[in-house]
């Protein structure tokens, strides 16, 4: 069940970059809901009902086979939103989505609202159509990452882009979390934040991370952690 919120103000930069007019016919139709860790939002196959902008926390999507193994291929903070694949006139989630760290708030506006003001071709349309574009390079490098690099990579990778969303450097990760991001088991996960933890670039104890050297973390992140970043630091510069 999701849990209603206050009217706070918004961080969420899809929709404070937008023009007052656009944001205005929007507004009335925003609905603030707060979800917990681990709180699935969508299971693949689900019809996509809203679209969830994010204000804090961070949310997973994840793919998996026939056989339920699982991976994660993106990440969602407070610059882009949830269910936003309905613009490609297709309601159906491809991913399942899952709440990372908690959404103290987040707003939800119905699909059709989404659409309507989508079919407009304003400003909203842009950003929607460069936020999909964003996130198909993320998925993509994901991709890449998860076949190519190592755990200790992946895992720096995870904790740097977590580390520009939430602005802090203790991050609440479970162990089902993390390894769903490095696609390995939990025993994987101990291992690999342990050995970052002997270099000491980050204090770990289950279920909390807390960096302690952010350049060290780059310097054993891949590229990919640069691309992403790039990607959408470019998106709002309209």
């Amino acid at each position: 069940m999701l849990e209603s919120v206050k009217h706070i103000p918004l961080r969420n930069q899809l929709l404070t970059s937008l023009p007052r007019e656009e944001y205005a016919r929007l507004q009335p139709h925003f609905e603030y809901v707060g979800l917990k860790g681990g709180k699935i939002i969508y299971n693949i196959g689900d019809r996509i009902q809203h679209v969830y902008f994010i204000n804090e926390g961070m949310v997973s999507l994840l793919s998996m086979d026939q056989n339920g193994a699982t991976v994660e291929v993106g990440l969602v903070g407070h610059e882009g939103a949830v269910g936003s694949s309905i613009i490609l006139k297709n309601n159906i989630t491809p991913c399942e989505i899952v709440v990372q760290i908690p959404l103290n708030n987040a707003v939800r506006i119905k699909t059709n609202v989404v659409l309507g003001e989508f079919d407009r071709g304003g400003v909203f349309q842009t950003l929607l159509l460069r936020y999909t574009h964003a996130m198909l390079k993320q998925i993509s490098l994901s991709a890449v990452c998860n076949r190519f690099h190592s755990a200790e990579q992946r895992l720096s990778r995870g904790l740097l882009i977590a580390h520009d969303r939430m602005k802090s450097n203790t991050i609440n990760l479970t162990q089902e979390i993390v390894a769903l991001m490095l696609g390995c088991p939990r025993t994987g996960v101990t291992l690999t934040a342990g050995n970052l933890q002997k270099q000491g670039l980050i204090r770990y104890s289950r279920g909390r991370i807390t960096i302690l050297d952010r350049r060290g973390l780059e310097m054993v992140s891949c590229d990919c952690y640069k691309a992403m970043k790039n990607e959408f630091e470019n998106l709002y510069s309209l």
